[in-house]
């Protein structure tokens, strides 16, 4: 198969348009070209007002592949295409009667779980929260009523706490193996778009996500996986070094000596059952700020200029970092293009925003965090949970500042460059929900953090025009951008440093931070597992249970 890069067409071209393109570039007869495939299609809109072109990466099948690649020999843009199938790498056998657990049923449980049903080795997925419908419920009845439930919300549930997002699946993580087309086709195969697996920013949507989700689980329990909503891990049981099982808060003990840690970000409570039980763990820098609202008619006209709103482009989305002059990174984060604003709190007394949008990215406004990078030895020194307790301290800060009922603290975007606390808003009308309280945002973060913002957005402003308009939102506070602690694992068993049979993996262990990388982590620590699991039995190491078998 040959690999095509930097095929460009016109943005309206037809679809026959592609094969003709193909044929051309390649120099071949129609009947030469057998199949192709699109591997990938982006565009570039950085000379706004000139014409854009869709940029296309083609998987070609030719008669002669190898004449072809002779005759394109010093061409960098005709190459082999790589091997992007995916290739398990275990399958259980018969005997194997010990099960492997994955805690949580985010992105990363649910890849780690899928695939080692696949494999056959039966996972059983302890959930704390409910199952998709039910979470669904308990979310809008916060948004729309101020009811929280804290088991059960953006955060806690299944889907994790990329549920309720924008469903974004991309990444810049290294992926030499292709692990994220293989998260990308199992979507697809439970009912997403099958366009995910070309464009250059794929996007599922949080309506569509949840149907997605679902059907995944099916899979897993067809498979012979077990998945247990409301189970709640309160204790990891550990002998000589090695987990041996989890307890449960029914007080039901599962054993097993394999268990895929996949807790999100906000799983504060575990992340202190691991510390007290001596499973290493160190804080790491997350990042702190508002999210931020603007006309989704100013990014489109300031990203895509005469192309806005033209339908093969959707909404525009942006990317934008500022070097503060007292030394910290601002950087936008997590950008929905028409999107909302979303109350994302998983506890009592305490507001946190998120963004979310829907698969048609339709909704009036922009949104996306605004935030400050911070790093423990100088903003939170002391033990690996000192990151949580900053986070919980911003939060009920801003839980005050909003009026102690879930809606959330809110400025002008020119009010807060100013110093000036709000009393009115203008044009741009806010989206999160329950609501807002207008005010001033300063007391809401450290200083360190309102001074580099409030430097950012009036540089933002030249980026993007109208940006650090007067009347833009900003909602508080974005508290939760990635997990402030890592649970360390050695890089080639992608155990526990200390805890031989605990698997770290995903955001709130630290090694991913979106749902394709939550996903391809899930996958990777799956394999790793797995094959553990195999080289285990082999060598006679087996439980006592399997022993009997």
């Amino acid at each position: 198969m040959i690999r095509l890069t930097e095929l460009s067409l016109p943005l309206e071209h037809q679809p026959e348009a592609l094969r003709a393109a193909i044929l051309q570039r390649l120099q071949l007869g129609d009947t030469e070209l057998l199949d192709f495939f699109v591997f990938k299609r982006s565009y570039d809109a950085r000379k706004k007002n000139s014409e854009i072109t869709f940029v296309y990466i083609i998987h070609a099948t030719v008669q002669d592949e190898a004449a072809l690649l002779q005759r394109f020999t010093s061409d960098q843009h005709v190459r082999p295409a790589p091997d992007i199938a995916y290739h398990p790498v275990a399958s259980a056998p018969e005997q194997m009667s010990e099960r492997p657990v994955v805690i949580g049923f985010g992105p990363c449980g649910l890849f780690a779980a899928l695939l080692l049903a696949q494999m056959g080795f039966r996972p059983i997925v302890l959930e704390r929260g409910k199952d998709v419908r039910r979470r669904t419920q308990d979310t809008w009845a916060l948004w729309r009523k101020k009811e929280l439930t804290p088991e059960s919300n953006v955060q806690f549930g299944e889907g994790g706490a990329g549920l309720f997002s924008d469903g974004k699946l991309y990444s810049q993580i290294k992926d030499p193996k292709f692990y994220g087309r293989q998260v990308m086709r199992e979507f697809v195969k439970a009912g997403a778009p099958e366009e995910i697996m070309f464009v250059n920013k794929p996007h599922i949507g949080t309506f569509r996500l949840t149907g997605v989700v679902s059907a995944m689980r099916e899979q897993i329990r067809a498979l012979g996986g077990e998945i247990r909503f409301e189970s709640k891990v309160t204790d990891l049981d550990v002998t000589d070094g090695r987990v041996t099982g989890v307890t449960l808060e029914s007080g039901e003990t599962i054993n097993s000596r394999y268990v895929v840690l996949a807790l999100g970000h906000s799983s504060r409570d575990t992340f202190r059952v691991l510390h007290r039980r001596g499973v290493f763990l160190e804080a790491k820098p997350f990042a702190i700020g508002f999210r931020i609202e603007h006309p989704q008619s100013l990014i489109d006209k300031s990203r895509l200029g005469k192309y806005a709103g033209h339908d093969a482009l959707g909404a525009a989305d942006y990317k934008l970092v500022h070097h503060a002059s007292n030394g910290r990174a601002v950087y936008s984060f997590c950008m929905c293009p028409g999107g909302t604003v979303v109350a994302a709190t998983s506890e009592e007394g305490r507001v946190v925003t998120n963004g979310m949008s829907q698969y048609s990215r339709n909704e009036r406004n922009a949104n996306a965090g605004i935030v400050v990078g911070i790093d423990p030895a100088k903003d939170f020194p002391g033990d690996a949970l000192a990151g949580v307790a900053l986070q919980e301290q911003l939060e009920t800060r801003a839980y005050e500042l909003g009026g102690k009922d879930y809606c959330a603290p809110a400025q002008l975007v020119g009010d807060f460059i100013r110093g000036k606390a709000s009393t009115s808003l203008g044009e741009v009308e806010p989206s999160y929900q329950p609501g807002i309280k207008l005010g001033d945002l300063s007391p809401s973060l450290p200083a360190y953090a309102i001074e580099a913002i409030r430097e950012a957005l009036p540089a933002f402003g030249k980026q993007i025009r109208g940006f650090d308009r007067n009347d833009a939102v900003l909602t508080g506070i974005e508290t939760r951008t990635s997990s402030p602690v890592r649970i360390t694992r050695d890089s080639q068993t992608l155990q526990s440093l200390n805890t031989r049979g605990l698997y770290p993996a995903g955001e709130g262990a630290g090694y991913a931070g979106g749902i394709l990388s939550a996903g391809v982590d899930g996958i990777r620590v799956a394999e790793a597992l797995a094959l553990a699991m195999l080289s285990d039995l082999a060598s006679g190491n087996a439980s006592e249970s399997d022993s009997e078998v």
